[in-house]
């Protein structure tokens, strides 16, 4: 479980071919390692991975083929967002993040709006009907909040410290992000499917 509040931008340095997906090498140089330990989970751009090797500031990931059919950015060298699993008792300062990347979303837009850039992106269209005004999303790891939704598309506001802090300054129109709809919204379709 993770909060979508990034730790540290990290580096994809080799990206190995696997029989059925890849081995990821990621420099972790503003990550705090020091607990990391085989087994662990980490958030690499929005997708929960195990560690399987720790060296230095240097962790390695198997990557799934079902995996890379639903994320884009764990198969080549590039930045990603990295955090560090949640431990009971620690801030929950975005909201609750799986890992578990549900679609890709396309990138519409991404101009200024004062101090800030405003994202527009399209939503999968089986998505599209979790993504709700004032709630949550995580898109590249990243916890933010939904400002307008209008079909599959919707808004999102970036402020300056989110384009400082990840690797969502890079976006332009075009690009593909992985997309986490907010947990709740799948508990309570569920629900609401069983009455």
């Amino acid at each position: 479980m993770f909060t979508g509040i990034v730790q540290a931008v990290g580096t994809i340095e080799a990206a190995a071919p696997l029989e059925q997906g890849v081995r990821l090498a990621i420099a972790a140089d503003g990550l705090d390692v020091a607990d990391v330990e085989l087994g662990d989970s980490v958030c690499v751009q929005g997708a929960c991975l195990t560690v399987i090797a720790v060296a230095g500031r240097r962790l390695s990931f198997d990557v799934s083929r079902e995996t890379l059919d639903c994320t884009v950015g764990l198969d080549r060298p590039g930045n990603v967002n990295l955090e560090k699993s949640l431990r009971m008792g620690d801030k929950l300062g975005g909201h609750l993040v799986t890992g578990h990347v549900d679609g890709i979303g396309e990138v519409l837009s991404f101009e200024p709006a004062g101090e800030s850039m405003l994202l527009r992106l399209r939503a999968p269209r089986g998505l599209a009907r979790y993504v709700a005004r004032k709630g949550s999303i995580c898109v590249d790891g990243v916890s933010l909040t939904v400002n307008r939704v209008a079909s599959d598309v919707f808004d999102i506001n970036l402020i300056p410290h989110t384009l400082l802090a990840t690797t969502l300054s890079r976006l332009a129109p075009g690009a593909r992000v992985n997309l986490e709809i907010d947990l709740i919204a799948r508990y309570v379709e569920r629900m609401l499917a069983a009455s």
